[in-house]
């Protein structure tokens, strides 16, 4: 276990782990091309700064609960990919810096409706604002294809294609991403992160603005089952509140059990079906990631 790499005339393959905050160890395979795109070679995974990951809480985890012999050596070499990923995150800030652009990481559950919610926000900013899109997936550019047409550029992840089939996306995968697309005619680049509700949070990909898409749908308790996804997030956008009316869904109980995670994040109700609050979301957007933004061309 932990990583190791294997060198041939076309691939170059590791395998890491990382520990989840109730000590649950999940470990990831990758195999790349070595034409992937990926700068000076590097592939690794950052974790969340808000997430432990080293120190004395780990190590106690792992001797308490993982049941591993190899536990210091394994957290050394979490440490090493983590540190790898943070460099790789900051340098894909730094292009999108260079070029003006801000990035918004949208993270939710599968079908909560990141998508229809891309789709409603292109709309509502096309002709005033110049986005890209990297659409992440595991497979398909299904979730692409419905966003084709409303003018923004669009660069397609599919974890299973060389990636290991991940349940999230990295700085590596989104540097790979960035490669297909014009930064220099954008204003903001919206990344969906593939369905889930821990991983994503976990890894930082070098976006300036971290929000998620929650369904009503999901229930209530969420936020407590879930915490690292609603802490690691400035915006919770609520969506299908068209719904509201057929299910036994407490709007408040919610927003007591989000303040009780991250009593700092915004929290927009909307349904990117009908339209209903979708102008709070842009004028979200507006103030947070389009502040000074370049002159449409």
């Amino acid at each position: 276990m932990g990583r190791f790499h294997r060198h041939d005339d076309d691939t170059h393959t590791h395998e890491h782990s990382h520990v989840l905050a109730d000590g649950t160890v999940v470990t990831h395979t990758h195999e790349h091309s070595h034409d992937d795109g990926h700068h000076d070679g590097h592939h690794s995974h950052e974790h969340e700064h808000e997430h432990e990951h080293s120190g004395h809480d780990v190590h106690e985890e792992y001797g308490d609960h993982s049941g591993y012999q190899t536990g210091a050596e394994r957290v050394s070499v979490l440490e090493d990919i983590f540190a790898e990923n943070d460099e790789l995150a900051e340098q894909n800030r730094g292009d999108l810096d260079r070029n003006g652009v801000k990035a918004v990481n949208l993270m939710s559950s599968p079908g909560s409706g990141k998508t229809e919610l891309l789709v409603a926000t292109l709309r509502a900013l096309q002709g005033e604002t110049r986005i890209g899109i990297i659409e992440g997936d595991i497979e398909t550019d299904l979730d692409a294809q419905r966003m084709d047409g409303l003018g923004a550029q669009i660069s397609v992840l599919n974890t299973a294609a060389g990636f290991g089939g991940e349940c999230h996306l990295d700085a590596p995968m989104v540097a790979h991403a960035l490669e297909r697309l014009d930064l220099s005619r954008l204003d903001l680049l919206m990344i969906e992160n593939v369905g889930n509700l821990v991983c994503p949070a976990e890894f930082e990909v070098g976006a300036h603005l971290r929000a998620m898409v929650y369904s009503v749908t999901e229930g209530e308790d969420k936020p407590k089952k879930y915490p690292v996804m609603f802490r690691a997030v400035s915006c919770v956008v609520v969506n299908k509140i068209d719904l509201l009316p057929y299910l036994d869904f407490d709007m408040e109980l919610f927003r007591r059990n989000l303040h009780e995670v991250n009593p700092d994040a915004t929290v927009i109700e909307l349904s990117a079906k009908t339209g209903q609050g979708v102008d709070t979301w842009v004028q979200w957007l507006r103030e947070n990631a389009l502040p000074g933004k370049k002159t449409c061309s």
